[in-house]
């Protein structure tokens, strides 16, 4: 069975996340464990418990997803061979780590970095980010630079998640102006999203700048399987293209569209994501020749995947 492994990103945290794999699966409960130590906080406690604020702010969510991610994706074992990986933004980190490109250490450090950084960065501007429905690229692109041309403050698309389905980011101010004018357009809907920043956007270019030099210190691997990198929807050839797009990963829009075309030409039998709820594998029904796309969120679900990877014949 050829089988992809997807990992969502941030706003994808919930109370509870990875707490049944953990309980569960010992691998599992070895990345929490692991966590702890490396942090110096009680990560699995704070996923168990909340409170869901805490939860929500960039320094904790994204060491939390990063590891009740991985975790979950632990607690398959051997049964998962997966030929190809893409993340949602830092959910990438996942991919590489669970391609041997980064070793566990390294990616939770540097998540950590990397919260830490934006966290910083959205404490000096106040930042919004909006889903915009219904409206086509480049129509949503003319009604953001018609924002900035009148002066309204910076806001740029950032997510490019599926057809009529785009996130802007920036400015609070100029996010709402340019929501109104994507209305104008013919835009469905603009919904706000509960985040405490503009990520993907140039208001992250100190977050950048600083977490830069973390990535340029750290030691990566080539992938030992397909790592598709959610920058430019391009397989990764080099660990300097790993090290270059990671850092770009701050403030660059995030092609996940693209991404998960690329993986769906891979003729894949099943693509399988893991974390808290279902964020990213309901878009592949969208996608012509998609293969089944399901989450897996909990204990439950990785004794169904083990028992369907188990019964694929071998080819």
């Amino acid at each position: 069975m050829r089988v992809g492994v997807i990992f969502p990103g941030q706003g994808s945290q919930t109370v509870g996340m990875g707490v049944d794999a953990a309980r569960t699966s010992s691998a599992a409960a070895q990345c929490f464990a692991a966590a702890k130590t490396l942090l110096g906080y009680d990560l699995l406690a704070l996923c168990a418990d909340g409170p869901e604020e805490r939860l929500r702010e960039t320094r904790y969510a994204q060491p939390a997803i990063f590891v009740a991610n991985l975790a979950i994706a632990k607690g398959v074992g051997s049964a998962l061979e997966p030929v190809v990986s893409a993340g949602h933004s830092f959910g990438e980190y996942c991919s590489l780590t669970l391609a041997g490109a980064l070793t566990f250490e390294t990616a939770l450090a540097l998540v950590n970095e990397r919260g830490l950084a934006m966290q910083r960065a959205a404490t000096h501007a106040e930042g919004a980010m909006a889903a915009v429905l219904g409206l086509d690229p480049d129509a949503l692109r003319t009604a953001v630079a018609t924002t900035v041309a009148r002066g309204a403050g910076r806001v740029q698309l950032a997510n490019f998640n599926a057809p009529g389905q785009i996130v802007i980011s920036g400015d609070a101010g100029a996010v709402r102006v340019a929501g109104e004018l994507a209305m104008e357009a013919g835009a469905k809907r603009v919904v706000p999203l509960n985040v405490s920043g503009a990520w993907h956007s140039t208001l992250m270019d100190p977050a950048r700048d600083e977490f830069a030099p973390h990535v340029a210190a750290s030691t990566v691997m080539p992938p030992h399987f397909t790592v598709i990198s959610n920058v430019d929807a391009q397989p990764y050839t080099s660990v300097a293209q790993i090290k270059t797009n990671l850092v770009r990963s701050v403030t660059d829009e995030v092609l996940w569209h693209d991404t998960a075309v690329a993986m769906v030409a891979m003729n894949l039998d099943l693509i399988v994501e893991f974390g808290a709820s279902p964020v990213l594998a309901p878009m592949f029904k969208r996608i012509e020749g998609a293969p089944k796309a399901i989450t897996v969120s909990d204990a439950a679900g990785i004794e169904r995947l083990q028992a369907q990877l188990d019964a694929a014949p071998v080819s």
